[in-house]
């Protein structure tokens, strides 16, 4: 089934439960994906991530009953799922500028966060090459800086200098990138790692375990960052959307050598 056709029913699933606990499972039972391949899938074509459009959504809704019913803020902050007034009334006014209070007085104030409908005549390209290989546990070593999904494309280019200009000497060659998410469906706090396959026993720096697994691999033909954030993007909207391959709950890498860049997403055998 067409990808937009299965966002327009997850997000009618979610637009059905706003008022209610949403179940993040069947979100990616309906879009027919794991949840890590939902979330990103999700972000990238959406342009947000599932609990940022949940919790926008909510909250614009919040505002129209603030201001056309007599529901106290406290039925307000209960019928949206949130555990008492003072998390609401806190995020309502992040969100509107303008406490819960004083929406009856000043409605002008209010934002409406609409919600998203998609083509599903949108046409999909899907001549995209790769290969497959599969790779023995390894280990990497690196360092991480903190950044959020506005920022990443940013952050990483230059966390790249600064390793490479700091350390590139003693430990040679860093030859991986790696993203990692707080937290699966909320892709806003995230970090950035570049990493070595050679061991580096140093402060500062981290150990990480890849385990054993299959691996789907784009080939890019630069190191320039904008091509491959340009292969990268292509990846989530029109090979995802394409592939009945199941991804893994492990992060992708980038792997630099040669003068390429291989992209590699984890699957299932």
């Amino acid at each position: 089934m067409n990808i937009y056709t299965l966002l327009n029913e997850a997000i009618s699933y979610i637009e059905d439960n706003l008022e209610d606990k949403i179940d993040y499972k069947k979100i990616s039972q309906i879009l027919e994906m794991n949840e890590y391949s939902a979330q990103n899938i999700f972000y990238v074509l959406c342009n947000i991530s599932v609990s940022d459009y949940i919790r926008k959504r909510r909250l614009s809704n919040a505002g129209y009953d603030l201001y056309n019913t007599n529901e106290t803020v406290m039925d307000i902050a209960i019928k949206y799922q949130y555990n008492n007034a003072t998390s609401f009334s806190r995020a309502f006014e992040k969100y509107h500028g303008i406490k819960p209070s004083q929406v009856k007085k000043h409605p002008e104030g209010l934002k409406v966060f609409s919600r998203i409908r998609f083509d599903e005549n949108i046409a999909q390209r899907k001549s995209i090459e790769y290969s497959i290989i599969e790779k023995n546990e390894f280990i990497l070593y690196g360092i991480c800086k903190k950044t959020d999904i506005a920022h990443i494309k940013e952050v990483a280019p230059k966390l790249w200098i600064e390793i490479e200009k700091k350390y590139k000497e003693i430990y040679d060659d860093f030859n991986y990138g790696m993203t990692s998410y707080k937290d699966r469906f909320n892709m806003q706090e995230c970090a950035y790692w570049v990493l070595s396959d050679k061991k580096i026993n140093k402060k500062g720096f981290s150990k990480i375990v890849i385990p054993k697994s299959k691996w789907i691999v784009f080939k890019i033909n630069s190191q320039e960052t904008e091509d491959i954030q340009n292969t990268t993007q292509r990846f989530y909207k029109e090979f995802i959307p394409s592939t009945k391959y199941k991804f893994r709950e492990l992060p992708e890498l980038e792997y630099y050598h040669d003068n390429i860049v291989e992209f590699l997403i984890p699957i299932e055998d």
